[in-house]
């Protein structure tokens, strides 16, 4: 049989096409059929979150008392901090609501004096401010049924958002209480032959994600403590209030830290003037740069060894394929597919991470460790404490 007369460019530039397309329908298979069950992925997402976070808690408490009862006193715990804090905000703003409503008065007829004889020459008067609340009145009146119904179906929102909450409760507390044992059910399902990579790659994903979401606990709560720092140096009230919203909307990607920096920032327009409010804007502006800059390559750069320029693409198509929820997920995912990508290509992702013969003795051990033990003191995948 004669060889065809093509060349060796073309033949290795055909076979990496259609490796190139075969893969790309992959991807777009997963994506197909993560978006059929998108409430179920989003719940186990957020118990693998969960999970991550009170595994440690867990271990801490599992160390005086049996693994179940360990672990409903870590999510016990979870709900203590997490309804103390947002109690705590609530009923701070509560008890002083009455003078940050008066302070808000005056800090918006000074915005108002100031466009009106400032250096922009803008000629904004609070009759026009009047008029254009009364236009947005009008329009909510002619637009009235258009927005009932957005709200019944928000209403259904919010019935799928509890669902997802009940299901990825579920799943963190057999994730805590049992993960080590889930691995190995799983292992125990591939061929004898495959295990041991499979037990590499995945004890690798596991470090990265666990990695991201304990870091970002980190994070948000740094923020949250300069913020605190801030406030009070500036004589901002409610400053221990306005950092609980700080910490809190760290945790939601692109909108969460803004948000709360704009209400920080009326609060102290409100309570302070224009000057203090400029400086608290421009200094929690300053803690999101040291975030970006300093804290995160510092506490997660081992797990999430990902370039900027690539966290910040994925950050975007994950907006632009699913919203907030595509940005919120985009960074993990990336991470712990890249790291698993990487130890099933025999590479070391990060230094001292997984040795195929055994994990180094300052690393956590991976997911599915079969090396007799029982499943106590490990977390949802199976890692050490």
């Amino acid at each position: 049989m004669s060889t065809e007369n093509v060349p060796a460019w073309l033949r290795t530039s055909a076979g990496w096409s259609w490796r190139l397309i075969a893969l790309t329908a992959a991807v777009a298979l997963v994506f197909w059929a993560t978006a059929q069950v998108q409430l179920v992925f989003v719940a186990v997402f957020l118990g693998l979150v969960f999970a991550s976070v009170l595994s440690p808690v867990a271990d801490f408490y599992g160390k005086v008392m049996p693994r179940p009862l360990a672990t409903a006193l870590a999510i016990l715990s979870a709900f203590l901090v997490i309804g103390g804090m947002i109690t705590y905000v609530v009923a701070s703003v509560a008890g002083q609501w009455q003078q940050l409503a008066g302070q808000f008065d005056t800090g918006l007829q000074q915005i108002v004096d100031y466009l009106e004889s400032g250096p922009f020459g803008l000629t904004v008067t609070l009759d026009q401010i009047n008029q254009w609340i009364d236009q947005g009145r009008q329009w909510v009146t002619e637009n009235s049924d258009s927005l009932v119904s957005q709200a019944a179906q928000g209403a259904g929102s919010v019935a799928e958002g509890f669902a997802i909450f009940a299901l990825a409760l579920f799943c963190t507390v057999f994730f805590v209480a049992s993960g080590a044992k889930m691995w190995r059910w799983f292992l125990d399902q591939l061929p004898a032959q495959h295990r041991m990579r499979w037990d590499d790659a995945a004890g690798a994903g596991w470090y990265s994600f666990s990695g991201y979401a304990r870091g970002t606990v980190i994070i948000a709560f740094a923020d949250g403590a300069l913020s605190f720092i801030l406030l009070s140096i500036l004589g901002v009230p409610l400053a221990a209030p306005l950092a609980v919203l700080v910490f809190i909307g760290a945790f939601i990607p692109l909108i969460g830290a803004p948000l709360a920096m704009i209400i920080a920032a009326v609060v102290a327009l409100a309570a302070e003037g224009i000057v203090t409010a400029l400086i608290v804007t421009i200094g929690i502006a300053l803690i999101g740069q040291l975030e970006g800059h300093v804290l995160q390559p510092l506490i997660m750069g081992k797990q999430v060894a990902l370039h900027p320029v690539v966290i910040g693409i994925g950050v975007t198509a994950g907006t632009v394929l699913a919203g907030i929820l595509g940005a919120i997920i985009a960074v993990p995912l990336m991470a712990v597919a890249w790291t698993v990508f990487s130890t099933l290509r025999g590479d070391r992702p990060q230094p001292g991470l997984v040795d195929p013969h055994g994990a180094a003795p300052d690393v956590e051990d991976g997911p599915g460790d079969s090396s007799g033990d029982d499943g106590e003191g490990k977390d949802a995948a199976g890692q050490t404490a």
